[in-house]
C-alpha cells in the first residue's frame, strides 16, 4: 500500500453505524473522507449533526442523488437493505470496493435473501463473488474481495464463539446449538420507534423475534459451512435497556471425544493471533462494558456439564458487530496493519 491516503465514501451517514464509521475513521491515518451522504441532510456540516466530530470531520452531507462516488477507492453502505445492491455495479465497475454493513451480501442463496427481506435480489451475479466480513475466519478471501457482506452484530458473536468447536469437530449436533443474546437498544438504529423510546425501553428486558429473526438464516448458513454438516439451531435475541453492548450465552453438547481436549487451551491457541478476540482466563466472565466503544470481542468458556459447554461471547454491537468489523475489512482490503484506526481503548465506566 503507498503513502497515499485511501478515498473513503458513507452512503448514509445520519444512523448510529454511518456515526460510529466516521469516528473510526475520522482519525484514520490512511483515510481521507471525500463523500458522506444523506438526502435530507444534503448541504448540511456533518460535525452540525454529530458535535463530537468538530475539528475531525470537516465535510458536508452530499446528496446520493448527485455525488460522485466513483471517485472513492472503498465506499461503506450504512443504509437499509437494498440499497448497496443497486450501487454496487456501477462502483465495482470504476474500480471501487464496496462494504456494505446491511444484508445484500450476506446470504449467498438468492431465495433465501428474497424470503427473509421481500424483495428481489438485482445483483447474483455480485453476491456470487460477495466475501462474508469476518476477518478471523476468511481473512484471505477478503483480501482478494471488491464486494464484502459486513455480517449482523449478533452472527458475530456466535460464529466466533464456535469456530473453534466446529472446526475441530467437537459439537454433537445430535442436540441444537443454542444462542440466547441480549443488545443494547442502539441495534434497532437511529429512528424514532415506539420500542426503543427511553420510557419504553428504559427498566424493562424482553425476548423478540423468536418467530423469525433475519439474523437467523444469517448465522444457520455459516455454521453450516464452518462445522460441513447440517445442524440445528436456535436463536433467541432479547432487548435490554443499555445504549450499546451485546451478550450472547452459546450452548452446545461435546462429542464424546471431547473429554480428552482441553477445551480452554483449544480457545486461547486459536485466537492467540487475533488482535481483537481475547479469551479470558478459566474462571472469569466477560462485561459488555469491557468492550464499550472498541473493537474487541471477548470469550469465556465454561462446563457445566460432562457432555455440555456454555460459552459466553460481548462486543459492542456498533464497533464489533457493525462499523468496527467494516473498518477491519477495509484494513485488510487494502493491506493496511488490521488494527489500524481500532486502536480505541473501551470506555469505562
Amino acid at each position: 500500500m503507498s503513502n497515499q491516503k485511501l478515498k473513503v465514501g458513507i452512503v448514509g451517514g445520519t444512523g448510529y453505524t454511518g456515526a460510529e464509521l466516521l469516528r473510526l475513521l475520522a482519525p484514520h491515518l490512511s483515510v481521507e473522507i471525500v463523500a458522506v451522504t444523506s438526502r435530507g441532510e444534503a448541504g448540511l456540516p456533518v460535525a452540525d449533526m454529530f458535535p463530537s466530530l468538530r475539528g475531525y470531520v470537516d465535510v458536508s452531507f452530499t446528496d446520493p442523488e448527485t455525488v460522485d462516488l466513483t471517485i472513492c477507492d472503498v465506499v461503506f453502505f450504512a443504509t437499509p437493505h437494498g440499497v448497496a445492491m443497486g450501487q454496487a455495479p456501477a462502483l465495482l465497475a470504476a474500480n471501487t470496493k464496496v462494504i456494505d454493513l446491511a444484508a445484500d451480501f450476506r446470504l449467498q442463496d438468492t431465495a433465501v435473501f428474497e424470503e427473509w427481506y421481500n424483495m428481489p435480489h438485482s445483483c447474483p451475479d455480485l453476491l456470487e463473488e460477495a466475501v462474508y466480513g469476518i476477518p478471523e475466519l476468511n481473512r484471505a478471501d477478503i483480501k482478494a474481495a471488491n464486494v464484502v457482506g459486513n455480517p449482523g452484530c449478533y452472527p458475530t458473536t456466535v460464529l466466533l464463539g464456535l469456530a473453534p468447536l466446529l472446526e475441530q469437530g467437537l459439537i454433537d449436533f445430535s442436540a441444537p446449538i443454542i444462542a440466547d443474546a441480549k443488545s443494547g437498544v442502539s441495534g434497532a438504529g437511529r429512528k424514532a420507534l415506539i420500542a426503543t423510546l427511553y420510557s419504553e425501553a428504559s427498566d424493562n428486558m424482553k425476548a423478540y423475534g423468536l418467530s423469525g429473526h433475519r439474523h437467523h438464516p444469517e448465522i444457520d448458513a455459516q455454521l453450516k459451512q464452518l462445522a460441513e454438516s447440517d445442524l440445528q439451531f436456535i436463536f433467541v435475541p432479547h432487548l435490554v435497556p443499555m445504549i450499546r453492548g451485546m451478550l450472547s450465552t452459546l450452548y452446545v453438547k461435546l462429542t464424546a471425544n471431547t473429554k480428552n481436549v482441553d477445551l480452554q487451551a483449544l480457545y486461547e491457541q486459536h485466537y492467540a493471533k487475533e488482535y481483537f478476540v481475547d479469551v479470558l482466563s478459566k474462571g472469569q466472565l466477560p462485561e459488555t462494558r469491557s468492550v464499550r466503544g472498541s473493537n474487541h470481542l471477548r470469550i469465556a468458556l465454561q462446563q457445566q456439564a460432562s457432555d455440555y459447554l456454555t460459552i459466553v461471547v460481548v462486543q459492542d454491537n456498533l464497533v464489533k458487530g457493525a462499523a468496527g468489523q467494516a473498518v477491519q475489512n477495509m484494513n485488510v482490503m487494502f493491506g493496511l496493519e488490521e488494527h489500524t484506526g481500532l486502536d480505541v481503548v473501551p470506555l469505562m465506566p
